[in-house]
């Protein structure tokens, strides 16, 4: 059932491709169409999961001679992004509604991003997990590079340049893993039960993870994510920050943490307090999640605002991780899924539904609009969209970091301390940017407000309607019952703990 996620998005995409240029109104409804499908699927396949362990979904051989097979399946993880990555699908879809520039080629190289997003996290092998990776980089570029605005065709560059780098660094590790074990597959499962020796996972761990961890946003390897947030439009805004990233995160867990748990082991020795792979990682994940929440503070444009604070949360789901210990990859996991809801809502608020009518994102200029009273929908949308950032009860991004925050406390007590204070910040620049854009107390000018009253900025359309009230619905039905995915979580969470797949 889920792998009709992947099949769906790419012959959607394989259709919209060679639809007629004219007929653009027809590929919103079948991109809408396909994403729906998918999502439906996802939530089916996630629902028949529940209580069940890794399943195999496909399992046939492709390059015999070299061990590789087109491995699909899926555990508590993998269902969870999975239905992640069928929100942000349609939610996408809903807020890109508006595009007229070569509509149909748009979704085509929409859907062939989601497709790549599927099919990486139901892989288990890890040649087929990288031609999904692959195939999510291409159309990343294009979105940006065609239908993107500020500086986009640097943005697409940097963002491609640095995805491929991390990815030939993953690409490296393990294929040396491969041979090391004898070159008899390529399964993930294989590889993770092949004795590994520990001298090779001190170094080949490291490799795999920052090649993933350069897509997860870590610090200071996150440069590419804020200006690629910026240029991208919308819906790619969205993908981006709400499961592109999270391809990182997961390439992170799955493979570098599951094929090589001990390269985390300690050195033997300390440098400058760090006697460990995880130490290290720790140290950059809590950089990034203060780091990313103080330029955020400091920021003028409104979407560089929500792109730096997408550095300082993905820092939480990579703490989470060098946590290791169940609640720390429990609240990773779930971060995920929290931030990529959140992160979606906040950049359609932005790049859609204010920066569409008001053309600019500029907080200096957004502050003489006096938006709460010309678009109430988007003022109170920001203000639900950043309590749910912050991390408020209710939300799904308080049960997140407030496990990710007991998992490094019970792991060092200092991590949580540091971490503290980027949760602090987060509200500071939530706040400044709720303020400055929606409710700010500046007196207009005669010029500002004429008699005649305020222009209009144009209706709030049905398709931003349901796409906030989707991610909203999201985030407040798993703040409110958290159990719904900590059920399928945290067994796969325990039986990768135990060293097993």
């Amino acid at each position: 059932m889920l792998a009709w996620t992947i099949y769906l998005s790419f012959a959607g995409a394989l259709v919209l491709a060679l639809l007629p240029k004219s007929s653009k109104d027809l590929a919103r409804w079948l991109a809408l169409a396909v994403a729906t499908a998918g999502l439906v699927l996802a939530v089916a396949g996630f629902v028949a999961g529940m209580g069940q362990g890794l399943t195999t979904i496909v399992d046939v051989p492709w390059v015999p001679s070299m061990g590789i097979h087109y491995i699909l399946a899926a555990d508590g993880i993998s269902r969870v992004l999975v239905l992640l990555t069928g929100l942000a699908a349609v939610a996408g879809v809903l807020f890109s509604w508006n595009i007229e520039l070569r509509t149909n080629e748009f979704f085509a190289f929409y859907l062939a991003l989601i497709g790549g997003v599927y099919g990486v996290f139901l892989s288990f092998d890890f040649f087929l997990l990288f031609v999904f990776y692959e195939i999510a980089i291409v159309p990343k570029y294009f979105l940006i590079a065609i239908w993107g605005s500020t500086r986009r065709e640097y943005g697409a560059m940097k963002l491609a340049l640095y995805s491929f780098v991390g990815s030939a660094m993953v690409l490296i590790g393990l294929l040396a893993a491969y041979s090391q074990s004898g070159g008899h597959s390529t399964g993930l499962v294989a590889l993770a039960h092949a004795g590994l020796p520990v001298s090779f996972q001190m170094w080949c761990f490291p490799l795999v993870f920052v090649g993933f961890a350069i897509l997860a946003g870590m610090w200071p390897f996150h440069t590419w994510a804020p200006t690629g947030h910026v240029a991208a439009p919308t819906a790619a805004s969205m993908l981006l920050a709400g499961v592109v990233m999270k391809l990182g995160a997961y390439g992170c867990l799955r493979v570098a943490m599951g094929v090589f748990p001990h390269g985390l082991d300690p050195w033997g020795f300390s440098v400058l307090g760090m006697g460990s792979w995880r130490d290290v990682f720790a140290v950059l994940a809590l950089t990034g999640i203060v780091y990313g929440a103080l330029v955020a503070l400091a920021q003028v444009d409104f979407k560089f605002v929500i792109g730096y604070s997408s550095v300082s949360h993905m820092g939480f789901v990579l703490l989470g991780l060098m946590a290791l210990n169940q609640i720390g990859l429990t609240g990773a996991v779930l971060q995920m899924f929290s931030h990529g809801a959140i992160a979606g809502l906040l950049f359609a608020i932005v790049g859609r539904i204010v920066y569409e009518r008001t053309h600019t994102r500029q907080l200096a200029e957004l502050e003489h609009m006096h938006l709460a009273k010309r678009l109430p929908f988007a003022a109170w949308a920001f203000v639900i969209a950043g309590m749910a950032s912050m991390g408020l009860p209710g939300f799904s991004g308080f049960v997140a970091e407030l496990q990710v925050l007991v998992g490094a406390w019970q792991a060092k007590p200092w991590w949580t301390i540091f971490a503290g204070v980027g949760i602090v910040v987060g509200v500071a620049y939530t706040w400044r940017a709720l303020q400055k854009a929606f409710f700010s107390d500046h007196l207009p000018t005669p010029e500002e407000h004429p008699s005649t009253g305020w222009p209009s900025l144009g209706a709030i359309t049905w398709p931003e309607v349901t796409g906030v009230a989707l991610l909203v619905l999201a985030t407040l039905w798993v703040g409110l019952y958290p159990r719904i995915l900590l059920d399928s979580i945290e067994p796969a969470v325990k039986t990768l703990l135990a060293g097993g797949m």
